[in-house]
């Protein structure tokens, strides 16, 4: 099978145990939990049998050796992240508010993960990339962008395909060069993963129908539009697909798009039809919310065909 490369932040998440809790006073938290959209995504794949691996830097510390740990657990390729004494692991701090919406503290910039580069590892593995998959929360840094960009044109120039998840956060986007680099790399793309409201980022058009056919027109050979509990929509120059996705009870959203975008684009390295690569991304979104933890809710395939086997769609 083909292989898929990512590259960007490893962290660990800690989270906020009460809805409504505030950062500002002291308050009980849960984990910490192997995290960091470039490191779910590949941990993801590697858990339905894609051959994946990582480019990536964590510290010489616990939440390092926590998420090196995990990831070879799952079965991804370790080789390229790189472990660097006297830096700490990348963090995330996460409180959910009432509305459900969530508040980071992120250390990532200045953390092992800014210490990110394109080393003889990470050459290494990229040799035998025929995939790159690109997180827009990974273009954290010049440094961070420089690695992406690296591998893209890698593994282009070989043949391979890019994809590309916007997976935008907030208390990132006013990072130097992020905007230029989520423009390049969209350029660049072969399947394109939005979420809501990101779609319209990167088009002018006011409506969803007028914004995939702009991005379409630039070249992209697909688009795959999250659409949360509902599911998802695949359009390609041929028309749509909608699929539905599976009713559960959500105990953390962190970590579905990844999980959901790592099946997706496994199945469709492996030539499956739209609807069969929504199904199982659907269902790979759903089950990650079940679990508290970002990397908690991966299953490996068998486990996932069982689920969707219920037929408990919305």
């Amino acid at each position: 099978m083909r292989k898929l490369v990512s590259a960007g932040e490893i962290l660990v998440e800690i989270m906020a145990e009460r809805i409504g809790q505030s950062f500002l006073e002291p308050g009980p938290l849960l984990g910490p939990y192997p995290s960091g959209a470039p490191a779910i995504f590949i941990g993801q794949a590697a858990a339905l049998g894609q051959p994946a691996g990582l480019i990536g830097a964590v510290g010489d510390d616990d939440f390092g050796r926590l998420n090196i740990e995990r990831l070879r657990a799952l079965g991804a390729d370790v080789s390229a992240i790189a472990v660097h004494k006297g830096h700490a692991t990348g963090t995330a701090f996460v409180t959910y508010r009432a509305d459900a919406s969530r508040h980071f503290v992120f250390n990532i910039r200045n953390s092992a993960s800014g210490l990110i580069e394109t080393d003889g590892a990470a050459t290494n593995l990229l040799a035998s990339a025929d995939h790159v998959h690109v997180m827009g929360s990974s273009l954290f840094s010049d440094r961070a962008i420089a690695v992406a960009l690296s591998a893209i044109e890698t593994v282009k120039a070989k043949g391979g395909t890019v994809s590309f998840d916007p997976n935008i956060r907030r208390e990132i986007m006013q990072a130097s060069g992020m905007r230029a680099a989520l423009d390049h790399v969209l350029a660049r793309a072969d399947i394109f993963l939005p979420s809501g409201e990101e779609l319209f980022l990167f088009s002018s058009a006011k409506d969803e129908k007028s914004a995939v056919d702009e991005l379409l027109a630039r070249g992209l050979s697909c688009i795959v539009l999250k659409k949360g509990a509902a599911g998802a929509v695949y359009h390609d120059r041929n028309g749509a697909v909608a699929s539905s996705g599976f009713a559960v009870d959500e105990v953390d959203p962190t970590g579905a798009g990844d999980c959901f975008g790592a099946a997706f684009v496994s199945f469709w390295l492996r030539g499956a039809a739209p609807a069969e690569a929504l199904r199982i991304a659907n269902a790979c979104g759903a089950l990650a919310v079940t679990r508290k933890g970002p990397m908690e809710g991966i299953f490996p395939l068998e486990a996932v065909e069982a689920f969707i086997a219920t037929g408990n769609t919305q």
